[in-house]
């Protein structure tokens, strides 16, 4: 879930407050909001002022101190607070609001049923699926959120290799018949559900430089691209969700990527699975919103 924290400190005078007036001075419009999902946190700390009208951009207001508000539907809201001192004179501060798409996936609840709401961005692991059995995404404006099911043991150390056509384009990046009908501009690879502090294999990115038919790919720096979440294992199951940081991938900003996955053994001598099935097309991931 996407929780965006702006700092907002303005001095807009209205028209009865454009003039010097040392006596009677225009209070001090400050607040912070505070976004997640759709709602908004307004913390007013204005100086100089008794009383308080909010708009919040919608056809809708409030003239409490530090409302929260719920904005209905997605798309670009410009709340403005109207600051009035005991002595009459009113100032404003306007600010940007975007909602964007939210995700009822958290990853900090210890727990994985807020996956069982996510019915789009499904595969279902086809003949060559092998240890996969299911993997689904949901996403957000800063997240691509990810689960999986494969049978297996945590003890396994199994490696993932995820590629991504982070930039939906056939022109850029590696052309393999591994996962079809994408150029792979980004390789994510490690054994993804060990501690990564760890791991004999932590998790790394790599971006694809050279000939499209060239497997060449450059380690990127830094490991703060993924976080995961809850991990459960039982009846030889593993259980697993995570989050893709899209600021932090290459490319991984626009309307839509395309992907595959693959697992290996832990001594890269066994190929255990692709979802989708090796050869089939990569997944398509929209995200218009």
């Amino acid at each position: 879930m996407q929780k965006q924290l702006l700092y907002i400190f303005m001095l807009l005078c209205a028209a009865s407050a454009c003039k010097k007036d040392d006596t009677n001075p225009a209070p001090l419009v400050v607040y912070t909001i505070e976004v997640e999902g759709n709602q908004v946190s307004f913390n007013n700390t204005t100086t100089g002022a008794t009383s308080w009208k909010w708009d919040f951009g919608d056809g809708t207001g409030s003239t409490e101190q530090s409302p929260v508000h719920t904005y209905q539907g997605k798309g670009k809201y410009v709340p403005t607070l109207y600051a009035t001192s005991a002595a009459g004179v009113t100032a404003e501060g306007s600010t940007v609001i975007r909602i964007s798409k939210t995700s009822p996936v958290k990853l900090t609840d210890n727990s994985l049923a807020d996956w069982d709401t996510i019915s789009q961005n499904v595969i279902t692991a086809g003949p060559a699926g092998g240890v996969f059995k299911k993997v689904k995404f949901d996403y957000d404006g800063q997240f691509v959120y990810f689960y999986g099911e494969m049978s297996g043991k945590l003890a396994d150390g199994a490696i993932f290799d995820v590629y991504i056509d982070s930039d939906n384009s056939a022109a850029t990046g590696l052309i393999t018949s591994l996962f079809t009908g994408a150029a792979y501009d980004v390789l994510l690879e490690g054994q993804l559900l060990l501690n990564q502090n760890t791991a004999p294999i932590p998790m790394a990115m790599y971006y694809h430089n050279g000939p499209q038919t060239s497997f060449s790919f450059d380690q990127q720096s830094g490991t703060d691209f993924f976080t995961m979440g809850t991990i459960a294992e039982a009846g030889g199951v593993i259980r697993f969700e995570g989050k893709l940081d899209r600021s932090k991938i290459k490319g991984f900003t626009g309307a839509a990527i395309r992907l595959g996955m693959v697992a290996t053994s832990n001594d890269w001598s066994t190929q255990l699975g692709t979802i989708p099935d090796e050869g089939a097309a990569a997944f398509l991931l929209n995200m218009p919103e």
